[in-house]
C-alpha cells in the first residue's frame, strides 16, 4: 500500500524518517492533484464572512486549510465537511449574525494558531481587523520569522483600533483589537508577497464600505491577485483597477473594492503548484504525464509552469480537460518566474538534467517563504555536486556533470527545512538518481498529505522508507 506522509512524524524526540524514490524508466500516466490551497483558503474567507450558506466543492484537506477552518470556527463560523472534507458547507457570519460573532472576542482576545500557513495568517489578519474584535494570531517558530509588517502597516492607519506584529522584524504573532476599518485609503508594498494585497482585497467587503488600496512599488505574483479578484466576484465582491500606462497589469497602482459577500456554490480547481511535480516527472524521465482538471484557462497562474517546460524542450498539449507534458532532451533557459514563484524549486531540479545552465529571475521574495527558497535550495542542490549561483533576484542552476557518479558515493541526504515544496521537488531527483534520501517527508502534509502515495501510484514503483530510532537502528 502507498504510504501517506500524514502517518509520519519527525521531531527532536521522535524517530527520524527518510524516504527514497526509486529510479526507473520513463514515467507514464495521468494524475489529478488535490484542490488548490490558494483557492480553498480564499474561498473559506469569503464564505465565512458572507450572508447565507456556501458550498465549496473540491476543497483541499491539508494542514494549511485545517488551521484556517479551526481559526474561523473560533468566531462562530460553522464549517461542515462532506466527502472527507473535499466539500465544505459554510454558514457565514455576515449580516445579522455579525454582532454575535464579534461578541466572542469582545473581552479576551481569541487565540488562533496558524502553524506555518502564510495564507491563513495574512488573510485572517486583514479579514479580522475589518470585521472587528480582539485576536492573537501565532504559529510555529518559522512563522514568527516571516515578515508581515507591510500588511500591518497598511491596515494600521485605516483601523479603528490597534494592530501590531510583535516579533522582531515585524513578524507574527499578530495582535488585533479592532472596531473595524474607517474607510480611509490604504497603501501596501508589493515586493514581498501578493498575499498582502489579496488579503486586503478580500477584507474590503467585510468592512462594509468602499475601500481604496494603493500599491507601492512593483507587485509580485500578479496572477494570484487576479485569482483573488475572480473568486471575490463569485461571492459578490467588486473590484476596480488602476494602472500606470496603457498595458494592463504591468503597472498596477490601485485597487478599489466594494460590494458584500453572499453565500454561493464554488468549485475549487486542482492545485496547479502541485501539478508542477507531475509535469516535471515527465520532463526529467523522458515520459508522458497528463494532469487532469487543469486547462490553459485555469484561475491559477502556476499552470504556466507547463509552458516553461515546453521552453526547455518538452512537448506540450492541452484540451478542455487537462494538460499533458511529454519529456524530451532538455535545454537550459533564462526565465522570469516572479508570477509562478512556487514552482522555482521544481524547475531547479529539472534544470539539473538540462544541457546548459538555467537562470531564474524575479523571485527575490522567495527568501521569505516557508524557508529561504533561494539560499537553502542552493545548499541542498550543491550536495549533488551541482554548481548553483545565487543572485539578488534568483539563482542559476548548472546541470550535473556526471549524475552516474552519485550511484557509488553512498546516499545523499536532502534536508527539507520543514518546507513541503522542498520535499516534493527533491522527490523528483530519485526518478533519475539512486541514493537520494529525503528527510522529514511528512512536511508535505502542509498542502499535499497524499503526495508520496500519488507519486508512487504514478511511477508504479514503491518508495523506500527508513526510520532511524534512538538507538541508531534503521528499520524499513
Amino acid at each position: 500500500m502507498p504510504q501517506s506522509a500524514s502517518t509520519l512524524t519527525d521531531s527532536d524526540s521522535s524517530p527520524v524518517t527518510r524516504v527514497s524514490v526509486v529510479p526507473g524508466g520513463p514515467v507514464e500516466g495521468k494524475m489529478r492533484p488535490p484542490g488548490s490551497k490558494s483557492l480553498t483558503n480564499r474561498a473559506l474567507i469569503c464564505a465565512a464572512f458572507a450572508s447565507g450558506t456556501s458550498r465549496l466543492s473540491g476543497t483541499l484537506v491539508s494542514e494549511d486549510t485545517e488551521v484556517m477552518i479551526e481559526s474561523l470556527a473560533k468566531i462562530g463560523v460553522s464549517i461542515k465537511p462532506v466527502d472527507g472534507g473535499r466539500t465544505l458547507v459554510v454558514e457565514g457570519v455576515g449580516g445579522v449574525v455579525s454582532d454575535d460573532a464579534r461578541k466572542i472576542s469582545s473581552e479576551t482576545p481569541v487565540e488562533m494558531f496558524i502553524a506555518n500557513s502564510g495564507t491563513t495568517v495574512r488573510f485572517l489578519t486583514a479579514a479580522l481587523s475589518a470585521f472587528g474584535g480582539k485576536y492573537r494570531l501565532s504559529g510555529i517558530d518559522r512563522m514568527h520569522e516571516r515578515p508581515i509588517g507591510d500588511l500591518v502597516d497598511a491596515i494600521a492607519p485605516a483601523l479603528d483600533g490597534s494592530i501590531a506584529a510583535t516579533s522582531e522584524g515585524k513578524c507574527p504573532p499578530v495582535d488585533i483589537d479592532s472596531k473595524g476599518w474607517t474607510g480611509q485609503p490604504m497603501r501596501v508594498g508589493g515586493g514581498v508577497s501578493s498575499q498582502y494585497l489579496s488579503g486586503l482585497m478580500m477584507a474590503g467587503p467585510i468592512a462594509s464600505k468602499p475601500i481604496r488600496i494603493e500599491i507601492v512599488g512593483e507587485m509580485v505574483s500578479i496572477p494570484y491577485v487576479r485569482m483573488t479578484a475572480r473568486l471575490m466576484e463569485s461571492f459578490g465582491g467588486v473590484t476596480g483597477w488602476e494602472f500606470d500606462g496603457d498595458e494592463p497589469w504591468s503597472g498596477l497602482r490601485c485597487v478599489n473594492v466594494e460590494g458584500s459577500y453572499q453565500g454561493c456554490e464554488f468549485d475549487v480547481e486542482p492545485d496547479a503548484s502541485a501539478a508542477s511535480y507531475f509535469w516535471a516527472a515527465a520532463a526529467i524521465s523522458g515520459g508522458r504525464v497528463r494532469v487532469e482538471g487543469l486547462t490553459e484557462n485555469a484561475t491559477q497562474g502556476d499552470v504556466r509552469f507547463a509552458r516553461v517546460l515546453e521552453q526547455m524542450g518538452c512537448q506540450y498539449s492541452s484540451d478542455e480537460n487537462g494538460i499533458t507534458i511529454q519529456g524530451g532532451p532538455l535545454s537550459g533557459i533564462d526565465v522570469e518566474m516572479g508570477e509562478i514563484s512556487d514552482t522555482v524549486q521544481t524547475l531547479a531540479v529539472v534544470a539539473l538534467f538540462a544541457d546548459g545552465p538555467t537562470r531564474v529571475r524575479g523571485v527575490a521574495h522567495n527568501r521569505f517563504k516557508e524557508t529561504d527558497r533561494i539560499g537553502n535550495l542552493a545548499i541542498e542542490l550543491r550536495k549533488l555536486g551541482a554548481r548553483v549561483d545565487e543572485h539578488d533576484d534568483g539563482l542559476t542552476i548548472h546541470p550535473l556533470s556526471d549524475p552516474a557518479r552519485l550511484s557509488v558515493g553512498g546516499p545523499v541526504v536532502m534536508e527539507t527545512y520543514n518546507d513541503h515544496r522542498m520535499a516534493m521537488s527533491f522527490a523528483l531527483l530519485g526518478l533519475r538518481l539512486p541514493g537520494i534520501e529525503i528527510l522529514n517527508p511528512a512536511c508535505t502534509r502542509k498542502t499535499y498529505p497524499d503526495f508520496w502515495a500519488d507519486l508512487q501510484t504514478l511511477t508504479g514503483r514503491s518508495h523506500v522508507w527508513t526510520t532511524t530510532g534512538a538507538t541508531g537502528a534503521v528499520a524499513p
